[in-house]
């Protein structure tokens, strides 16, 4: 498997990157990859499906400058910034029954990032709700998919050192939740590891066994996503 660890300047740029590397191997045959990146800036993303005014408090975000931006992907909304470490598999469908349909995915997906946390978490990750890595009964890690013919997009975030309160400010109470988590606020419901990133991103590129640097970055196509996506008002508020 190839890696890359890059983080670009701006969200949007961060969103179309996955997009595009999910784009470079149903295209092109790019193969397996894991990348890396950690933002700056903070920003709430909505997944493909998500409402903006059922799931984020839009005023505070115009007031403060939060940008709402919408991912590919599926799954519920977030807010990033500083103290994320967020990364994305392209993964080949067809090789292997784990990955046949969202479920098995995620299954496997989760398994093997549980496997590969454990040494530093003394064996407490558990996987819980349809795709979440929990420390007890606290989240650290909630993750998406995307699916297309022959390669899939899985992506996600461990909160690491993210200030955690500041959720409350920008985002609503989701309307479903998984059961584990029983209404609790966000604050309640989630905690951060409080480890560094290289120690989390050595144990994720031995797990996937991902030892190849990736130097193909498709920079024009990530232009394109994110002229005519990423950053219009169409596509981030279009639920």
């Amino acid at each position: 498997m190839k890696y890359i660890d890059l983080t670009f300047p701006t969200p949007e740029e961060n969103l179309a990157f996955d997009e595009a590397l999910l784009n470079l191997a149903e295209k092109a045959g790019a193969g397996t990859i894991l990348r890396f990146w950690e933002p700056a800036p903070y920003f709430v993303v909505l997944g493909y499906s998500g409402k903006v005014q059922e799931e984020v408090h839009v005023s505070a975000c115009r007031t403060n400058h939060i940008p709402i931006l919408r991912r590919s992907s599926g799954g519920g909304t977030v807010l990033q910034g500083p103290g994320c470490l967020n990364f994305s598999l392209i993964l080949k469908i067809g090789t292997s029954k784990s990955l046949g349909n969202i479920t098995q995915t995620n299954a496997y997906v989760l398994e093997k990032n549980k496997q590969a946390l454990f040494p530093l978490l003394n064996n407490r990750v558990e996987m819980q709700g349809l795709s979440d890595l929990t420390y007890g009964a606290l989240k650290f890690s909630g993750n998406a998919q995307r699916r297309k013919r022959h390669f899939l997009l899985f992506h996600g975030t461990f909160l690491l050192n993210f200030d955690i309160p500041l959720i409350e400010r920008y985002l609503l109470l989701p309307k479903r939740q998984p059961l584990y988590r029983k209404n609790r606020n966000h604050q309640d419901f989630l905690t951060n590891l409080n480890f560094p990133s290289e120690s989390v991103k050595d144990a994720l590129r031995k797990a996937w066994q991902a030892d190849q640097k990736l130097k193909e970055i498709p920079r024009e196509e990530i232009r394109e996503l994110v002229v005519n996506r990423y950053s219009t008002q169409e596509w981030n508020f279009k639920f």
